[in-house]
């Protein structure tokens, strides 16, 4: 019997006993979990207000963002109406030309055909914390159910937060895809998410997003800094205005449970499913477990930071929550494995990748000279070239480029990155991606691995408003303004520079200063090379906090073993955030080694795909680089239809795009012929293949 009928032939039993009958199928009770908190529920009529778009739908998801009517006073509905506005833009592109709402968005169905709807989904939201009984942990969960989710053939797919985003951190990926099927989608904000210690004023954001006195709050906060009220103190004497942050200071590591919060989202809508839709008890009054892992679709999904927590729920697993994997762009870690080696052309990598932390550390330090290198065909390039060249010198006299003039330098740190790597679809990246992202991501890290605490101040960085330039504190530390500060749930990312709290460089010469204009030794700006270095030593060196650093990333390595889950990962052959050859191919790779025949992953590449689909709106993305949540959306249709119907899963392959191109100075309107389907069966010349140990990807 395949796997479709039995799951057929369980649903009919669900139904039975949704008729009354509480034998057979989904016998036990329905018991909250433990580690559950007080569950907050909230009903939307897909009118005013909804579960995908808070009711601004898709035009509203395009126009400018939501303001609340008194901004030092939002209200909770209203904060989050402006997180799932801001959660959806970070995910993709919203601009018309590049394929929102005619390839994707709100309007669009879950069959692909485009509508005038506005696509509201009517339905209920649940939201309640997981933890360990201390109060320390509150990993915010959430499960929304469509009312459009039938009983007799459920389905629950995962929504794992990406990035260090906030319970609304999927919705634009498979919370959307989810909701559009029918699906619950299990929501898990994995112990990151908007926790904001303002340690000057002491207060911090609720579940709900509002903020409140930390010492009221107590356990009801999403995260206070642990830290006596002599300590915070004494903190804020010596370095006034400071905020610690949640994925930063929480002092958990908390990626080493992602897989876990994971499956526990699962159980979250195990839970609220049953308690709807569950079989009444015979005796004793509640629900029965009528839905189960034997008669429900689950699907691991999310990308980015929750793909890499969706895989490690699929290796985690032990009571068969999960039936299928589908993600993007993951990022993860794994096991050394040296026997692995993955070929492309004439560039072979062995072993099974590198760590986050080592390549982030790395890209931290060449990226502003590696931007000098081809300056008029970097994608939107906001480094400073004089600051810049100033790195290029500190790089040279570290002994980590070579050349004598700023251009060989900068030669010498792109080809570095390169040949780590990096892949050379992704050189002219690096400029922007350093502007937006590394220097937050590495130092955010250094600090959750190595399980420090605000008042370390590791490596000399704090995080703090700054005034802005021209005024009389210029680029100094000051009281955060209240209004950023008080939508700073719906509009923060998790990773400061968010909501007007900035990076600091508490090094600087003459004092705390902006860490991006701040001044290193010698009276020079060089995007403070000392601060990068220091990073980077706490990856290679043998200090008591590179120690910590390397335990905590330890912690955190995935096995690549599924179990023999069905499982789809689609990346960017262009990510220059996480890069393919230390995450998705390896991960490609070690999967066929420790599960051989067993193994039912593919690995979709797709050309001219990078990390940030946002960005495809910024200066120089748009005509050279095409959305992958496009493939996204295939991968999750097909790891659908493979679980309900039987029907085949696409074997390994690159998928090559066409880049849009420019007319005049605009970006050409995408169209079908840009973003060409996956192939169940890929050409010769376009398959990604494993033996003897070596994953071969075609050029």
């Amino acid at each position: 019997m395949t796997f479709t009928l039995i799951k057929t032939t369980l649903a009919l039993a669900a139904l039975a006993a949704l008729g009354g009958c509480a034998s057979g199928v989904g016998g036990q009770p329905n018991i909250k979990p433990a580690w559950l908190g007080t569950i907050t529920t909230g009903v939307y009529d897909g009118g005013n207000d909804d579960l995908l778009t808070a009711g601004l739908g898709k035009s509203g998801l395009a126009a400018t963002a939501p303001l609340p009517v008194d901004p030092l006073n939002p209200s909770a509905a209203e904060l989050r109406r402006i997180a799932i506005y801001n959660n959806y833009r970070a995910i993709l592109d919203i601009s018309a030309g590049g394929g929102y709402g005619t390839l994707y968005g709100p309007n669009v169905d879950a069959k692909g055909n485009v509508t005038t709807s506005e696509g509201k989904i009517a339905g209920t939201e649940y939201i309640a914390y997981s933890d360990d009984g201390s109060g320390r942990q509150n990993v915010t969960m959430m499960v929304q159910v469509p009312a459009s989710f039938n009983p007799a053939s459920p389905c629950i797919v995962t929504g794992t937060s990406s990035g260090s985003r906030g319970i609304y951190g999927a919705i634009g990926s498979s919370g959307e895809w989810g909701l559009k099927n029918g699906c619950a989608v299990a929501y898990t904000d994995k112990g990151t998410g908007s926790g904001m210690h303002d340690l000057q004023n002491n207060t911090v954001h609720l579940q709900n997003g509002l903020r409140a006195d930390a010492v009221a709050a107590g356990t009801a906060s999403n995260f206070t800094a642990n830290l006596t009220q002599a300590e915070r103190m004494a903190f804020n004497a010596v370095t006034p205005n400071r905020f610690a942050v949640k994925h930063a200071h929480s002092q958990q590591n908390s990626e080493k449970d992602w897989g876990r919060y994971t499956l526990q989202a699962v159980e979250f809508a195990y839970f609220v499913l049953n308690e709807r839709y569950g079989a009444p008890a015979r005796e004793g009054g509640g629900r029965l477990r009528t839905l189960n892992p034997s008669n429900t679709i689950v699907i691991a999904s999310s990308v980015s930071n929750g793909a890499g927590a969706a895989l490690a729920a699929a290796e985690q697993d032990t009571q068969g929550l999960i039936s299928g994997v589908a993600v993007g762009e993951p990022q993860v870690q794994l096991v050394p494995d040296a026997r692995l080696s993955v070929r492309r052309g004439n560039s072979t990598l062995a072993g099974t990748g590198k760590s986050l932390y080592d390549y982030t550390t790395l890209a931290n330090l060449l990226q502003p000279c590696a931007a000098l290198a081809s300056p008029g065909t970097n994608v939107f390039n906001t480094i400073n070239p004089v600051i810049a060249a100033s790195r290029c010198s500190a790089l040279k006299a570290s002994g980590m480029v070579a050349g004598n003039t700023t251009a060989e330098q900068a030669s010498s740190a792109m080809a570095t990155l390169v040949l780590a790597g990096w892949q050379p679809e992704g050189n002219d990246l690096q400029a922007s991606h350093y502007s937006f992202a590394t220097l937050p991501v590495a130092l955010t890290y250094a600090n959750a691995y190595g399980r420090a605490g605000v008042q370390d101040n590791l490596c000399g960085y704090s995080f703090a408003a700054t005034a802005p330039a021209g005024s009389p504190a210029a680029n100094l530390p000051v009281p955060a303004p209240a209004g950023p500060l008080a939508t700073s749930f719906g509009t923060g990312n998790g990773v400061p520079p968010t909501a007007g709290v900035n990076i600091v460089n508490n090094n600087s010469l003459g004092g705390p200063m902006l860490d991006a204009v701040s001044v290193s030794a010698g009276n020079v700006q060089d995007y403070n090379s000392a601060g990068a270095l220091c990073l980077r030593d706490l990856a290679t060196a043998n200090t008591p906090d590179a120690l910590r650093v390397r335990q905590g990333i330890q912690e955190v390595l995935r096995t690549a073993n599924l179990q023999g889950k069905p499982a789809l990962i689609v990346h960017g052959r262009s990510d220059t955030l996480i890069p393919v050859a230390f995450t998705s191919r390896p991960y490609f790779g070690l999967n066929k080694m420790v599960e051989g025949r067993s193994s039912k992953l593919s690995y979709i590449e797709v050309t001219n795909a990078q990390h940030f689909d946002a960005f495809l709106g910024f200066p120089g993305y748009g005509q050279r680089l095409v959305p992958l949540h496009r493939y996204f959306i295939q991968a999750m249709d097909m790891m659908y239809a493979h679980l309900k119907t039987g029907a085949p899963l696409p074997g390994s392959q690159v998928v090559r795009t066409v880049p849009r191109g420019l007319a005049g100075s605009t970006p050409n309107p995408i169209t079908p012929a840009n973003v060409p389907p996956i192939k169940l069966e890929a050409a010769a010349a376009d398959r990604i293949t494993f033996a003897g140990n070596v994953v071969t990807v075609a050029d």
